[in-house]
């Protein structure tokens, strides 16, 4: 096999944790800073960062404080007992002074100026809303939000929102009833002028996205926690050209893109495997066929555009693809 060699690079380092604090129900905040006092990389609302907590768990995090601020990353991480691990060797093995790899940040939930805003969050999805509020709050848009949670004790920063009042509308408890009636009124009849930003679970995803079909193309942006299903079960071979590196490759049936290329000695950086992260998103430099797009990061029209695709879990329908790699 040839020498791996490195195509993408990013901000990588270990960061320290200088705070670790519960601030709800099975949630804690992490305020991570570089061990040398060093300034860490801007950000944006929308933007997220992988912590690696053990040579095999990658998981990503949105930045939930104040929007670029260098001096530190801070992120809410939730417990979740029936995860894949991830968050519960976070809670049970962080602390301050605990040092972290960390990469990143990147950004495919960013915050579009506008004059107006619904902000929708279920659950922990609050993350990466709150620093879009203070963002369009410092622009002088309007916004609403719409905060949902199983219980009040379990809905992190919710004593915070509570100083914007009406601006705020906090929907503790498991009917759903509330939150659906309210999503009718916020998004049944589409607004001029306004974005919708959803982040949360999959169920509550699905009912924006839904009332959000009349819209207008480019008002809803979502951040998933986990993929779309998706149907495998047609998979083929198809070839990919590297650019870059001068060979071509196949692509079995049974393999992603993300494996092959490793396999054949070219490194792409990637974190989920799952479409969800975009760490793979790699520049489409020619096509041959169709992009079977199964990511859960690129919105319609980027995906209709071709531009870029997340290589871990997308494929090419039939033919050839050539990549920027």
């Amino acid at each position: 096999m040839a020498q791996i060699q490195t195509q993408q690079q990013e901000f990588e380092a270990d960061l320290v944790v200088d705070r670790c604090e519960s601030v709800a129900e099975d949630v804690i905040v992490l305020d991570l800073v570089h061990p040398d006092g060093q300034p860490l990389p801007a950000w944006a609302p929308g933007a997220h960062i992988d912590l690696v907590l053990a040579p095999e768990i990658t998981r990503q995090y949105s930045l939930c404080g104040t929007p670029g601020a260098t001096t530190h990353y801070t992120v809410g991480i939730l417990r979740e007992p029936n995860g894949r691990g991830g968050s519960q060797l976070a809670h049970e093995t962080i602390e301050k002074g605990t040092s972290i790899r960390v990469r990143g940040p990147r950004n495919h939930f960013q915050l579009v100026p506008a004059p107006r805003y619904v902000f929708i969050a279920g659950g922990i999805g609050i993350t990466p809303i709150l620093p879009m509020i203070a963002e369009a709050g410092a622009a002088g848009a309007d916004w609403s939000l719409l905060y949902g949670g199983r219980s009040e004790a379990s809905m992190a920063f919710a004593d915070d929102l509570r100083a914007h009042g009406d601006r705020v509308t906090l929907l503790p408890g498991t009917d759903i009833a509330p939150m659906s009636q309210a999503l009718d009124a916020r998004l049944g009849t589409p607004l001029a002028d306004t974005l919708v930003y959803a982040c949360g679970p999959e169920g509550l995803l699905a009912a924006v996205e839904g009332r959000c079909a009349s819209w207008p193309s480019g008002s809803l942006h979502l951040e998933r926690f986990s993929p779309k299903p998706s149907d495998d079960s047609e998979n083929v071979a198809f070839e990919v050209a590297l650019a870059r590196s001068g060979i071509t490759i196949t692509v079995p049936a049974d393999r992603s893109i993300f494996d092959a290329v490793q396999d054949n000695g070219i490194s792409v950086l990637g974190s989920c495997h799952e479409g969800v992260c975009g760490t793979c998103e790699t520049v489409i430099v020619d096509l041959d066929g169709e992009v079977d797009h199964r990511d859960s990061v690129l919105n319609d029209e980027e995906k209709a555009s071709n531009e870029t695709m997340m290589v871990c879990v997308s494929r090419c329908r039939s033919g050839r693809i050539t990549l920027d790699l």
